[in-house]
């Protein structure tokens, strides 16, 4: 690997000067202040203020958990955001190429088109695994990001330490590692290897595990010279306050997480055991996440059965790899007992 983070820079954001905010320029020591520079309204009530550009209350209990340092994350509203922001930092329109290996999450697709960045997909493994080989054709002088979803959506599978190690290894951009499902797999964040693969960028969310999905929070994890390229180019104030606030509470509170992922893996084994006596499905596909993946006789009919009794799944089968597959999100176990009755009633 030759990796220079220089070289995959685009121009303009190598030069470019981030807009500095009051808070930015004043940051309180917790000392009573009369905050008169940023034109705000001055009577209080909870959200007159603009929230902090850097979320570093959010920052510091985060850097704690993960064990690494404040200067390793940046935020955004959603990983939605932290992935087009990576994007524009790095991918020059009309111009650059990324690889995505479907099938996996539609929005790095959705976001290629929107920045005019080539998308070279390069198909799974018929075992959903990264096809190494494939994925090296595919590269050349221009490709600047490699995006890995691990656990994968909608396979629901970790991928091979070894391919990713690999990966990482022999690729000159960054692979972008992301890990929206980590909390659900017994597998280790690759959070830990920051330190040892400069183009190594993971993200994750609050949306899943920590059932936050209507905040809005999405996590950005590399180097801290990579990061500040990042904040060049982010809105000042991406993170509202009541999103601060809020995942500040949920994430100092890791023992009512930690309870809820243990009865979602409960539940997952339950539905699993379930799907595995339905007469329909055919094979069950092994899952690190908080949904599984399970292929059917025939996908559209039994989604559409599935939906008149008032149980909405996903149909996957227009995805690559995934003809005839229904993707069933682990529920509460009340609702999973709704979803193993209508099951078995279909199955009869």
């Amino acid at each position: 690997m030759n990796f220079n983070l220089k070289n995959i820079t685009r121009e303009n954001v190598k030069g470019l000067s981030p807009y500095s905010s009051a808070r930015d320029e004043y940051v309180s020591d917790g000392s009573t202040m009369v905050f008169l520079d940023a034109n705000e309204n001055p009577f209080e009530n909870g959200v007159n203020r603009y929230p902090d550009p850097q979320q570093r209350s959010l920052k510091t209990i985060l850097a704690a958990q993960k064990g690494i340092k404040e200067e390793n994350i940046l935020l955004g509203n959603g990983s939605d955001e932290v992935l087009d922001l990576l994007f524009r930092a790095f991918c020059e329109p009309k111009q650059d190429n990324i690889i995505t290996l479907p099938p996996t999450y539609g929005m790095y697709k959705v976001l290629s088109g929107i920045n005019l960045v080539e998308n070279r997909e390069v198909l799974l493994t018929t075992a959903f695994q990264p096809n190494i080989a494939e994925i090296t054709k595919a590269i050349d002088e221009h490709t600047k990001l490699l995006f890995i979803c691990s656990p994968n959506n909608p396979t629901g599978n970790s991928f091979s330490t070894a391919i990713i190690e690999e990966l990482l290894n022999s690729f000159n951009g960054l692979v972008v590692i992301d890990e929206a499902y980590i909390d659900f797999s017994s597998e280790e964040s690759w959070t830990s290897k920051l330190a040892d693969y400069p183009n190594l960028i993971v993200t994750q969310t609050l949306s899943k595990a920590y059932g936050m999905a209507g905040i809005r929070l999405g996590i950005c994890l590399a180097s801290p010279e990579i990061i500040a390229v990042i904040n060049k180019i982010k809105p000042p104030y991406n993170v509202n306050q009541l999103t601060q606030d809020k995942a500040i509470e949920r994430v100092s509170d890791q023992k009512a997480v930690q309870t809820e992922v243990a009865s979602i893996l409960e539940e997952r084994e339950k539905l699993m055991e379930t799907l595995k006596t339905i007469s329909f499905v055919s094979t069950i596909y092994p899952t690190d996440a908080n949904f599984i993946l399970a292929k059917v006789d025939d996908a559209t009919r039994r989604y559409n059965q599935l939906l008149e009794k008032g149980i909405v799944v996903r149909n996957r089968t227009t995805q690559p790899l995934c003809e005839n597959t229904l993707r069933f999100t682990v529920g509460t176990s009340e609702e999973n007992n709704i979803v193993i009755t209508a099951l078995r009633a279909l199955s009869n």
